[in-house]
Order: C-alpha cells, then structure tokens, then sequence
C-alpha cells in the first residue's frame, strides 16, 4: 500500500506539501498540485479518514554565553514554534554551550528529526557538531563558511551601509555606532561582525566618520558608554544603536546630557519595532524580521527532513522605516575619520 512519503517522492514535492494538498492548510500552486494529484492517482494512495502524517520533533539549538540573549530571542523561539506547529512538528529547546558536544548528545538522546540552530557566530564551533548530525539541520544565521548548511539571516552588512546611507544622506558627517555588549564581539556573532562591516564601508565611501563602541544592556552600561562616546565625539550628530536594551535607556540619559532627538542628536536604530515605537520620538528603525526569519528556517527544514536539499544562503533585505528621529545634521565642521 502506498504511503504519503511515496506520494511525495512520485510527485517531487515534500511531505508537507502532500498534507498541504490533502487538507487545504496552506495555498499550493496550481502546477504543484497537479503533480501531487497526478501522483496520488498514479500510486492509488488512499489517507485514511483523519489520519496525518507522524508527529515529528525538531530542536531549536539557542547559545547560552553572557552578554547575547536579546529581546528579539523570545520572538525567533515563539515564531519557530509556531512554524513548526503548523507543520505538525513538536519543538525542543535547546540551550547548549558553544563548542561542546553537548549539543551531539542532547539530539542523539532527544531522538530529533532536525535541528534548527540560531545565533550564528563568523567562525561558530558548533558547525563541527551540526555537520556530524545523522538528521539535516538549518542555521539562523550566516557563518563564514555555510557550505553543505541552509541557512537564513537578515542580510545586517547591507542594514549597516543602509542605517549609514540613510544619515548621510541627511547630512551627518560624525556618526556614532553604539553596538551589543563585548561579549558578543568576543565571540563573533555574526549579526554584530556584519552590520559593523557594512556601516564603516558605506561610511568610508561616503566620506563619513563613524566611531563604534560596544555597550553593556543595562542602565549603568548604557549610561557609561554614552557618557564616555559624547566626550570623546562631542560634535557627533548622529547615532546607530544596535542594543535593543541599551535602546530603552537612550532617551532619558540623552536628555540628561542635554541632548535633544532628534534636533541635536539623530538616531537609528537596528531591532524590533516594538522597542523603535516604544518611546517619544519613535526610532527611525531596520526592524530585525524575527517571525519571518525563524518560519523560512523551519520551512527549509521541513523540506530537508523529506528531501536533501542546501540551496544557497537565504538572506532578506532590510528595510528602513524612517520615523521621528532622524532629520538634516546641524551645522559642523570637522574632518572625516574612522574611528574604531
């Protein structure tokens, strides 16, 4: 007797795909549920009344290390088990240590059909691990070296040159770029390494200076930081926040030092939008697309559990949405130099 599996194998598609043409859940195109048709004609496949494909459990991999928990983390872990549940997939989280084989083990004891690891670092240890899994594994993420690993992430070196095109433009010639914590840079995560790398390239071709510090999340952090960035560049005009906690104490310690947003000050910000819109003024924002991001990765996963498939990295564009902070610089002059 045929099974769904050997529909999905006759027709070229996924299993998801079948159960997709079965049960009306998601929209197919009208070429793919041809061949799905054709197949269950061809193979005389009959579901049984009710029946769905085997529940199946992928684990979301999450790098526990100090400094790089996010409030966009709870969105990427609520958006992937929400995408995997529409798949009719169990989720396990798991929180391993980077470059240990705890992650080996918890996925041979935990019996997963696929693993969705997130956080991806430049040069991420943990991809020795992934690469010897018996199951297929998609990265949120993009490290150095992808090869043999589908992966999706936010294309951030373009979201840098875009934050840096966008103050330009308007006139900033002094910017400041206010990163994660240290400890992020320490381990080369790849989100921090890549928008820093696009925003001192398109600055150096706009003939802007640019400074980037990294900062602590929390208030006394914050407020150091900024205290010590306005000292040092205290004609700077503009700022990128890339610190979504940081991001929360900006207007108050801003006013403290006597700075107004965005008349003496503009800034951009890199995250979600319900931190850019919290506040007065909203942030002109790239906003982090978490949901989509965690759903394209289970969705290549679930492509990969019933076919082999790598593909090149999938990165989405930023998107700039242009609020209340940002306006044409003052007046300054100085002379453009790139400070790191």
């Amino acid at each position: 007797m045929a099974t769904i599996v050997d529909v999905a194998q006759h027709a070229g598609v996924a299993v998801s795909t079948v159960s997709y043409v079965l049960s009306g859940k998601r929209p197919i195109s009208d070429a793919t549920r041809c061949r799905v048709l054709d197949a269950i004609a061809a193979l005389d496949y009959r579901p049984s009344p009710g029946t769905h494909p085997t529940r199946r459990t992928v684990g979301l991999a999450v790098s526990v290390n100090g400094g790089e928990h996010r409030p966009l983390l709870a969105e990427f872990m609520l958006a992937a088990s929400v995408a995997a549940r529409d798949h009719r997939c169990n989720v396990l989280l798991l929180t391993d240590h980077q470059g240990s084989d705890d992650l080996l083990d918890a996925v041979q004891a935990a019996r997963l059909d696929g693993l969705v690891v997130m956080d991806i670092g430049v040069a991420d240890p943990r991809l020795d691990v992934v690469r010897r899994l018996a199951v297929p594994a998609v990265l949120i993420g993009l490290p150095a070296n992808p090869a043999g690993l589908p992966c999706v992430d936010l294309d951030f070196e373009a979201a840098g040159r875009m934050c840096v095109d966008h103050l330009t433009g308007l006139g900033h010639r002094d910017i400041v770029l206010m990163g994660e914590p240290a400890a992020v840079y320490r381990h080369r995560a790849g989100y921090a390494e890549r928008t820093a790398a696009g925003a001192f390239a398109q600055a150096a071709a706009r003939g802007a200076r640019i400074t980037h510090r990294p900062c602590e999340a929390d208030w006394a952090g914050t407020a150091g930081t900024l205290a010590r960035v306005l000292a040092e560049r205290p004609d700077a005009t503009a700022l990128v926040v890339q610190n979504e906690s940081a991001t929360a104490h900006l207007p108050a310690l801003l006013r403290s030092h006597g700075r107004a947003v965005p008349e003496d000050l503009s800034v951009v910000v890199i995250g979600s939008d319900a931190v850019a819109t919290a506040g007065e003024p909203q942030l002109t924002s790239i906003a982090v697309p978490a949901a989509e991001m965690a759903a394209r990765a289970v969705d290549l996963l679930m492509d990969n559990l019933d076919r082999s498939t790598t593909g090149t990295p999938v990165l989405l564009e930023p998107r700039l949405t242009v609020r209340a902070s940002t306006r044409p610089a003052p007046a300054r002059s100085d002379e453009p130099k790139e400070d790191r």
